[in-house]
């Protein structure tokens, strides 16, 4: 009998294991406007680029003079209405955008349709040392450590708009501030940076 708890015993460690490293710094993407979004991140299934999505400069900041900037929800939500209207034009489909770093931007469409262990789900990027869930929730608990506001941008306000931060320059300073406004506090150092949206982020603990 004691052999038998023993047994099931470690089965069911090892299936505990198994899941806890699985969804290690895994994140499960928002949609917008239907289509999933990925910002330095990488989908886990396959998939091929549909075509790129044109930048440029930002109409908002530039009409405020770059005293309004757009955060990382707004700039994303723009990419997505810039590829549905270039799918429009060009009579293509794409299932979702994806971001993976500087000022480019893609629409992709995947090689299959997935499943619960990974459609919308993604492996994320890291930041100054710290993983970045852009617009994404981790697939681990966690729980907060420092919450982190934002300011004017002040590339974008001396150059009067017309030079505007990338997503991943916006992320790196929600990085940056995060870890220094929880050492001014004098809290452990965050394992990672959330944002969802907005111009606030949070530093947090994985509990992994």
């Amino acid at each position: 009998m004691k052999k038998t708890f023993l047994i099931a015993f470690l089965l069911v460690s090892l299936v505990t294991v198994g899941f806890s490293q699985s969804t290690k710094g895994l994140a499960r993407v928002t949609k917008m406007q239907g289509y999933e979004v990925y910002a330095l991140c990488e989908p886990l299934r396959e998939y091929e680029v549909v075509f790129d999505v044109t930048t440029g400069a930002k109409a908002s900041s530039m009409l405020t003079g770059g005293v309004v900037n757009e955060g990382i929800s707004d700039k994303l939500s723009q990419f997505v209405n810039r590829a549905m209207k270039e799918a429009k034009e060009k009579n293509q489909t794409f299932d979702a955008i994806l971001y993976s770093g500087g000022k480019k931007v893609v629409a992709i469409k995947f090689k299959e349709a997935g499943n619960e262990k990974t459609k919308g789900i993604a492996k994320v990027n890291k930041l100054e040392g710290l993983e970045v869930y852009v617009m994404s929730e981790p697939m681990e608990d966690y729980e907060t450590i420092i919450d982190v506001n934002t300011g004017l941008k002040a590339k974008s306000y001396l150059s009067g708009g017309l030079v505007n931060n990338s997503i991943e320059e916006d992320m790196a300073q929600y990085v940056r501030r995060t870890i220094r406004e929880a050492e001014e506090a004098k809290k452990e150092k965050p394992e990672a940076v959330v944002y969802t949206g907005g111009k606030r982020a949070i530093g947090v603990k994985l509990k992994s």
